[in-house]
């Protein structure tokens, strides 16, 4: 399904890569320049950073399939979630730094290794170095889908630019509440970008979810972490998707919330989620009538990463 990377590709790389030079990658548009070394609210300049690669098992089960989805965790974010799992390197640059035909390698590595696909996390203040290696990954054999799994937190027109290079999306939509935006992830304006860029990742691949020999191969899956305490951003959330999004589009309900330590002292994030706080936003969810939803068990297996182990994540009971 992958779309072959041509000469339109290559230009429209090229002017990816010179956002760099005052960026406006995301909503925050710091209007630094990257390739002299400034940083913005990222913290990263035009060099690119990853932590880790491997096979992940943890993914929705469409992409995850039997083999895993080969997932390349990036270092640092454009959101400032307090309660982010990820947060060893999400907060921080601490990584290796990768060119463009290095990280192509491991793409192809990845491919090699036998998972359904490649999936950056976290791209998107990396992004046009990401896309540079996706391109020269595609001219040296690589065929399996590209996913972009991002934060939600996207400039719209970034995001058009990259119509025919991306097979399948993976947004978050984490919040229908501006102020909880804010205070949780310091995101003024999140859900209006989010439902812009979700929209034209939609316009690009479609409403539904392509599959093939039971792995998805093309589509958008929309993430929404139901944090405790906080029923009424997930329903928001859930409202405006509805009211913005075909219902056709796959909704992914996660119930992995687990406090880390920065919000272990919150009235209301310092503690996991209960079974019934997710049920009833299931509940809310399939009154909507969104036609394809994944739930996840609340308390099942653990999902928490630890990035001073290798592998972060624990494998999954039946690996």
């Amino acid at each position: 399904m992958s779309v072959p990377i041509n000469r339109y590709f290559f230009m429209i790389i090229e002017k990816l890569l010179d956002i760099y030079t005052s960026c406006t990658l995301c909503p925050r548009a710091c209007g630094v320049n990257r390739t002299k070394g400034e940083t913005g609210y990222c913290g990263l300049t035009a060099e690119m950073v990853l932590d880790c690669a491997f096979a992940h098992h943890g993914e929705e089960p469409p992409l995850s399939g039997t083999s895993g989805s080969g997932t390349i965790f990036f270092s640092s974010c454009n959101l400032g979630c307090i309660y982010c799992q990820n947060y060893q390197i999400s907060h921080t640059v601490r990584g290796e730094k990768y060119t463009a035909s290095r990280l192509a390698r491991i793409m192809l590595d990845l491919q090699k290794q036998g998972c359904h696909n490649i999936g950056p996390v976290t791209p998107t203040p990396q992004s046009p170095s990401i896309m540079h290696a996706l391109s020269l990954a595609r001219a040296q054999g690589l065929t399996v889908p590209f996913i972009y799994n991002c934060g939600g937190y996207e400039n719209p027109e970034v995001i058009r630019m990259l119509s025919g290079m991306v097979d399948i999306y993976l947004p978050d939509f984490k919040y229908g509440l501006e102020e909880d935006a804010i205070n949780f992830s310091d995101a003024p304006g999140y859900p209006r970008f989010a439902l812009d860029s979700i929209r034209e990742m939609v316009r690009q691949v479609g409403d539904g979810l392509l599959m093939k020999k039971g792995v998805a191969v093309r589509g958008v899956i929309i993430r929404h972490l139901i944090l405790p305490g906080r029923l009424e951003n997930s329903q928001k959330a859930l409202q405006l998707l509805k009211e913005e999004i075909p219902a056709s589009v796959a909704i992914s309900l996660m119930a992995q919330y687990s406090p880390m330590p920065k919000v272990r002292a919150h009235p209301q994030l310092g503690r996991r989620l209960r079974p019934a706080e997710y049920r009833q936003i299931l509940d809310f969810a399939l009154n909507l009538g969104f036609e394809n939803l994944f739930v996840q068990e609340v308390g099942g297996h653990e999902l928490t990463p630890d990035f001073d182990s290798d592998p972060p994540f624990d494998p999954p009971p039946d690996k």
